[in-house]
C-alpha cells in the first residue's frame, strides 16, 4: 500500500513538474523559410558595329558559328513608371512584352536586388527577409550574370489579354495601367505601403516601345540567344544597337565556367564587347 502510494505520489509530482515547466516555456517560433534557389542566365554583349551588317540584321558569319537560321522572333517590350521614375527607384519594373506567335500579352513585375562582388547568398538572404523566399511558387528567382556585374532578379509573370489588339501591337497607355493595375501581385502593390504599386500605376507613362529581335541557336552544348534591341541613343536623335548573347543554366558551376568560356570564344571572334549589358536602364534613361 505504502509502495502503490508513492508511486502516485512520484507520478503526480512528475506530471506537474511538466505541466509547470509547459506553462513557463514560450511558444517555439516556426522555422524561417528557406532562400529561394535560384536559376542563372548569362548575358554577354556583342559589339554591334562587327556582329550587325548593315541592315542591322546579324551577319551570316555569326548565325553559322551558333547554327542559327536566318529566321528570328520578334519581342515588342514595354515599362510602365510614373515620370519621376517612383517605380523603377525602389527596384521594380513592371513590363509588357508581346512576343510574335503568342496572342496574350506577357506581364511581369521585376524586383531587382544588387549583388555585391559574388555574395549571392547574401542578395537572397536579403530578399528573404524582405519577404521572398522559398515558399513563394508563384515567384522566379534569377542571377543575371554579365561580363562583371550580377544582379538577382525575381519576378512574378502573369498573362493577359485587351480585345481591338492584333499582330505585335503593344496596348494603349490606358489598357497598359489597367492590365498591369488589375494583375498587380500584393508584394509589388503594397511594397512601399498598401496600394503603392496600382497607385504608382494608375499615374504611369510608357517607358518604350522597344522591338527586339532574337535568333536561337547552339553553343557548347546549352541553346544560346542573340536579342538585337534597336534602343534611342542618349541624344534621342538616332538608335543605339544593344547586341546581347545569353544562356541559361540552373547550375552556378556551369554558370561561371561557361561564362569565362564563352567571353574567350567571343574574344576570339573580334565579336565580344567588353561592357555589362544595362537594356532596362537604358530605356528608363532613355524614353
Amino acid at each position: 500500500m505504502f509502495k502503490k502510494n508513492a508511486m502516485t505520489v512520484i507520478m503526480a509530482a512528475v506530471v506537474g513538474t511538466s505541466l509547470l515547466a509547459g506553462l513557463g516555456t514560450a511558444p517555439q517560433p516556426a522555422s524561417a523559410a528557406s532562400n529561394m534557389v535560384p536559376d542563372y542566365e548569362v548575358k554577354l554583349l556583342l559589339n554591334p558595329s562587327v556582329v550587325l551588317g548593315t541592315d542591322f540584321k546579324l551577319t551570316s558569319s555569326v548565325r553559322s558559328a551558333f547554327g542559327m537560321p536566318e529566321t528570328v522572333t520578334k519581342m515588342n517590350v514595354e515599362f510602365l513608371d510614373t515620370n519621376t521614375k517612383d517605380i523603377y527607384n525602389n527596384g521594380w519594373s513592371p513590363r509588357i512584352r508581346k512576343t510574335e506567335g503568342e496572342s496574350d500579352f506577357e506581364l511581369s513585375y521585376k524586383k531587382r536586388y544588387a549583388i555585391t562582388g559574388s555574395d549571392i547568398n547574401g542578395a537572397l538572404t536579403l530578399a528573404n527577409q524582405q519577404g521572398f523566399n522559398s515558399g513563394d511558387t508563384g515567384y522566379e528567382a534569377q542571377i543575371e550574370w554579365g561580363y562583371q556585374k550580377k544582379t538577382l532578379s525575381i519576378t512574378r509573370s502573369k498573362k493577359g489579354s485587351k480585345s481591338g489588339y492584333s499582330g505585335m501591337d503593344l496596348p494603349n497607355l490606358a489598357d497598359s495601367r489597367s492590365l498591369l493595375i488589375n494583375n498587380a501581385p500584393d508584394k509589388f502593390n503594397n511594397w512601399v505601403s498598401s496600394g503603392w504599386g496600382t497607385s504608382k500605376l494608375s499615374t504611369s507613362r510608357v517607358f518604350g516601345p522597344v522591338l527586339a529581335k532574337r535568333s536561337i541557336g547552339t553553343w557548347s552544348g546549352l541553346q544560346l540567344y542573340i536579342e538585337v534591341w534597336p534602343i534611342k541613343n542618349a541624344a534621342g536623335t538616332g538608335t543605339e544597337y544593344v547586341v546581347e548573347a545569353s544562356f541559361k543554366t540552373t547550375s552556378q558551376t556551369t554558370a561561371s565556367t561557361k561564362h569565362d568560356e564563352l567571353i574567350t570564344y567571343l574574344q576570339g571572334k573580334g565579336w565580344f564587347l567588353a561592357q555589362d549589358s544595362l537594356k532596362t536602364q537604358l530605356i528608363m534613361d532613355r524614353y
